[in-house]
């Protein structure tokens, strides 16, 4: 007969057993730290992108083109939320292609830049058009320049003198019908240099609405008042600090870290970066 003692364990499990130091924490996501992720180093305030791997060292780049070298492993944050960085994993072999979808040209030296330009309003909107075209324009040889604002336009180009084999591709935000925009963009196309210069825009009041909000993990970007500041309006809408310009910078590299190609980006933005290409290029 089996005496009902032993049968019968009143104290359970040994509540010691397994990892007992772990149970009810939140375990911290495993990223690869893939070219162009933003990232903030907890305890250093430092942020960056990802612009390289060095054995078991990430580099990253701030706005400002610091670079600086950290360990893979814990001690980062993305969005916020602390992370663990690991190494990439190992793409296919096979042609590559850039972020705009293109195939990758093959390596080869440096190419001349070419006379023609492609001029942007805004260093966010440079910034976007660098991390998902920068490829491809390099192997052009086409050079993006910032442009202080759509009012300096036309001196601009009495600067810049476009011409036959010298055109000036120019990418403002807000160009829609009735818009201080559309009215330069108007006059650009009757002026002197208007055969050798093309003028396009997309429809957003900032280029960060042309990230999709979904990337973000939000359905859609917030209807921001007249009178406050979009770009504020956005962060507060959001939950983010956006006290001080710092604050706004900090947010942008958040919303550009969530870009990985062409297809985070609004049709709308893409086949306005596209025509320009192929006008400068053409």
């Amino acid at each position: 007969m089996t005496n009902t003692l032993d049968a019968w364990d009143r104290y359970g499990s040994d509540v010691l057993a397994g990892d007992w130091r772990s149970a009810g924490r939140k375990a911290t996501p495993r990223v690869e730290a893939e070219p162009g992720l933003v990232v903030e180093l907890v305890g250093d305030g430092f942020c960056g992108a990802v612009v390289g791997i060095e054995q078991q060292a990430v580099v990253l780049e701030d706005r400002h083109r610091r670079r600086r070298m950290f360990p893979l492993g814990t001690g980062f944050l993305l969005d916020g939320e602390p992370v663990t960085l690991i190494r990439p994993t190992p793409k296919p072999a096979g042609r590559l292609r850039t972020a705009s979808g293109s195939f990758a040209a093959p390596a080869g030296p440096a190419k001349t830049a070419l006379p023609s330009r492609i001029f942007v309003e805004g260093r966010h909107d440079a910034e976007l058009v660098e991390k998902i075209w920068g490829a491809d324009l390099r192997a052009e040889g086409v050079v993006v320049e910032y442009l202080e604002g759509v009012d300096v336009l036309g001196p601009m180009l009495d600067d810049f003198r476009p011409g036959p084999g010298r055109k000036a591709g120019v990418l403002v935000d807000h160009l829609v019908p009735g818009s201080k925009e559309a009215r330069i963009a108007d006059a650009v196309a009757r002026g002197p240099h208007g055969a050798s210069t093309l003028v396009v825009g997309h429809p957003f009041i900032d280029i960060w609405q042309a990230v999709k909000p979904v990337r973000l993990g939000r359905e859609a970007w917030p209807v921001v008042p007249r009178g406050i500041d979009w770009k504020h309006g956005v962060c507060e809408a959001f939950g983010w600090p956006h006290e001080e310009q710092a604050d706004i910078a900090r947010a942008w590299q958040r919303i550009l870290g969530r870009v990985r190609g062409y297809g985070d980006l609004e049709p709308a933005l893409l086949g306005r970066v596209e025509e320009l290409i192929d006008f400068v290029t053409a």
